[in-house]
């Protein structure tokens, strides 16, 4: 019996040095870890071009290769669209007759300008309101290492829908996992207040995992089961992609609500750490 005890608290004692070795490991990541890119939108115009860059045009036929049905011209250089102002970065979306489109939005990237394999992404941002809005902040492979869309994969940082204001989803795609097959992997976190206040959305990334966080809670974990690149393609760098979309094929699921315009995504700060 005296063996016994004395095993169990042997057991227990190398259990709790484990942890906190655990603990500590943890710590050190935090500590180690390096700002290495980041963009604060301390100066007031347009995005800093530098950083950011534009897709623009309606997706297909017009620029096929992008885009879900959705009803809005993503604009160039357009103050009404994308702007800097009071230490924010405005992407705003409004119902106006703009080149064939109703609805006018932007959708900056940082592709060429910051590009990146593995790391901690974290966005501040408070997001737009109203049935029909799809903003996201999300990332795409910049040299498409293993095929188009979806075989080169998609981390969809934050996703948000009008007609569900009380959910953010994270998500990735892959050619095994994606929309098109409905076996996209991802999850979802729930917050009342997604319009009305700014809530830091962020991943870590790393050869193992992609962990999806909202004010730092981990809400969904996607693992690498070493299957492959149909399943693992997040092996190359990725850059970010930040939009506001109007309807679209999920967006649009229940409509659009044109008494809403115009409706903006406001981002405090984006900062990328390795």
């Amino acid at each position: 019996m005296f063996a016994m005890k004395s095993c169990f608290h042997i057991c227990r004692f190398l259990s709790g040095c484990l942890l906190l070795l655990g603990a500590f490991s943890a710590h050190a990541q935090l500590v180690n870890r390096q700002l290495v890119w980041a963009d604060e939108f301390s100066v007031g115009g347009f995005p800093d071009s530098l950083k950011w860059s534009y897709d623009y045009g309606r997706g297909c036929p017009e620029n096929c290769g992008w885009g879900n049905n959705e009803l809005q011209y993503y604009t160039e250089g357009r103050r009404e669209n994308a702007r800097v102002e009071d230490g924010k970065l405005i992407i705003e979306a409004h119902r106006e007759d703009y080149k064939g489109a109703s609805y006018t939005s932007a959708r900056l990237v940082s592709k060429y300008k910051g590009d990146w394999k593995y790391g901690r992404f974290e966005i501040r941002a408070k997001l737009p309101s109203g049935v029909g809005m799809w903003p996201a902040i999300w990332m795409l492979p910049t040299a498409w290492k293993y095929g188009g869309w979806p075989h080169s994969g998609e981390i969809d940082i934050m996703e948000f829908v009008g007609y569900a204001p009380d959910s953010i989803y994270g998500t990735v795609h892959t050619g095994a996992y994606n929309g098109m097959l409905g076996t996209q992997k991802g999850g979802v976190a729930a917050r009342k207040d997604l319009s009305s206040s700014f809530h830091v959305y962020a991943i870590e990334w790393t050869a193992d995992y992609i962990h999806f966080f909202i004010d730092g809670v981990k809400y969904y974990e996607y693992v690498n089961q070493k299957k492959g690149t149909d399943a693992w393609p997040f092996d190359q760098e990725f850059h970010l992609i930040l939009n506001v979309a109007v309807g679209g094929n999920w967006g649009g699921k229940h409509g659009v609500d044109n008494a809403i315009f115009p409706q903006r995504m406001e981002i405090d700060y984006v900062r990328i750490y390795q």
